[in-house]
């Protein structure tokens, strides 16, 4: 199918049918596109790990577009959840609870605890209202792509990663470009599993309390593995140090084929090298990250040297994404 404007009704009512009917459809977030099936269809979530080449084991997160149709997935009567969910649904933050019996098995990985978000887009929000009114209570959705790589922020970006064959609601780029913030809620003292454009300061600030760290007792959640989001080029992480060190080293040598650099602080390279320049402004980076990391890709560049981004919460989702992807 080709990519369809999702702000348009007819487009909407295609791909909720599609849902209602256990198919899957990529869409439009403020965070990435995700890649979308019936959460309490457990043959038509088997479609999205089948497509994505993603672990059975491995939960996905579930939309949803009201909070009746979140507590239908989960628990939220934890303080911590509802006050965090209150703040910040609909947005970016993933609320980590216990799951209700029953409902969304596999998308929760087989686990007692499952992940909801309420997306703040307009294309995801038509989308859920859309199929709610057939019977659809929640989507779940990972991001739109194969397993491990990086996130899609484009809907050009879905259709080069999985196909022209997937419906896809085109929302234009995605404003935040990085996932969400993840807070498991099912343990006491509510935990970070992981960092988006809302940081710890900032939920730590609506909480009262401070963020624990995963720890082993943790339940899996979505893109928290340590390699994930990786371009096909290899991405090492270096300090501002470091790289112009590295730099210094090839001036007047042979430039290494299918280099590229992405620095905040570095403005000039040896000739043959690839450079761009990352955004002083963490959401900036944020916004742009997983779509130059895809250009660089298809530039041909077979090693990226990253800047590692400064120090200070509002750099953790950006920081996050960078080291996972250098893990792979």
């Amino acid at each position: 199918m080709p990519i369809l404007d999702g702000l348009d009704t007819a487009a909407q009512a295609a791909a909720a049918d599609m849902l209602a009917a256990g198919g899957l459809v990529a869409f439009a977030t403020e965070t990435v596109y995700g890649l979308g099936a019936r959460a309490d269809d457990d043959a038509a979530v088997a479609r999205i790990f089948a497509a994505k080449g993603r672990p059975a084991d491995h939960p996905l997160i579930v939309h949803v577009a009201t909070l009746a149709d979140a507590q239908h997935f989960g628990d939220l009567s934890q303080p911590a959840a509802l006050r965090l969910a209150d703040r910040f649904w609909p947005g970016p933050l993933t609320l980590i609870v216990p799951r209700r019996p029953g409902v969304g098995q596999a998308a929760a990985g087989g686990q007692d605890s499952i992940g909801l978000r309420m997306p703040s887009h307009p294309v995801a929000r038509a989308l859920l209202q859309a199929a709610a009114v057939r019977g659809v209570r929640g989507v779940a959705a990972p991001s739109a792509n194969r397993f491990g790589r990086v996130s899609p922020t484009r809907a050009a970006h879905v259709a080069e990663e999985l196909g022209p064959d997937l419906l896809v609601l085109d929302g234009g780029d995605c404003p935040l470009g990085i996932e969400s913030a993840i807070v498991d809620c099912t343990r006491g003292t509510p935990a970070l599993l992981r960092p988006g454009v809302l940081d710890r300061t900032t939920l730590e600030a609506v909480l009262g309390a401070s963020l624990q760290a995963p720890g082993r007792d943790a339940p899996r959640a979505s893109g928290t593995l340590e390699a994930h989001y990786a371009p096909n080029a290899r991405l090492r992480l270096m300090d501002g140090a470091q790289l112009r060190s590295a730099l210094e080293v090839l001036q007047g040598a042979p430039a290494p084929q299918g280099l590229a650099v992405y620095s905040r602080t570095v403005r000039q390279v040896p000739r043959g090298i690839a450079l761009r320049l990352m955004p002083d402004d963490a959401g900036a980076a944020a916004h742009e990250l997983f779509a130059v990391l895809r250009e660089i890709d298809a530039g041909g560049a077979r090693l990226i040297w990253v800047e590692t981004p400064p120090p200070g919460p509002q750099w953790d989702g950006v920081r996050d994404r960078l080291a996972r992807a250098a893990a792979a």
